[in-house]
């Protein structure tokens, strides 16, 4: 099943694997921020620029506990490259240890609460940078994804 391979890549934190291996160059989140600022703008999403050079737009705050860094989440999520095409889907709840999850969830989530919805439009070094997710995320990927946080423990 592909989105839990998916899951489990996230889990795993891929992003941090070695670049030397298949020669790839990490791309600075800078260097990204044209196509990042490109698809919002085709695709309708005001988003604001987090310090890190992720974009975001929360479409509900939501209203119980924010996530921690040793919080357990219940999300649920769709994960988009930029040509739209979804890499990955859960409509059921999965949970992830925050600790383990790619970088821009971790900084993401603590931007709403338990019940809060947030787009996220995600520099490749911040995904899954030089690693990818072979086949279906290549290496220096920037990537799309709406989560909602349905629970946090």
């Amino acid at each position: 099943m592909r989105n839990r391979l998916v899951a489990l890549a996230i889990v795993a934190g891929l992003m941090f694997s070695s670049c030397s291996d298949n020669g790839c160059k990490p791309v600075k989140p800078e260097a990204e921020e044209t196509q990042i600022t490109t698809y919002a703008t085709a695709n309708g999403i005001v988003t604001t620029k987090h310090s890190s050079g992720m974009y975001y737009q929360i479409m509900n705050p939501g209203s119980g506990p924010t996530p921690t860094s040793t919080s357990k989440v219940y999300v649920t999520y769709t994960g988009k490259r930029l040509d739209n095409t979804i890499f990955d889907q859960s409509n059921s709840p999965i949970a992830f240890n925050m600790n383990q999850l790619i970088e821009a969830w971790r900084i993401a989530l603590p931007l709403i609460k338990k019940g809060g919805q947030i787009r996220l439009i995600v520099p490749s070094a911040m995904a899954y940078g030089c690693t990818g997710n072979q086949p279906v995320i290549a290496p220096n990927s920037v990537l799309y994804f709406d989560i909602n946080l349905i629970d946090v423990q």
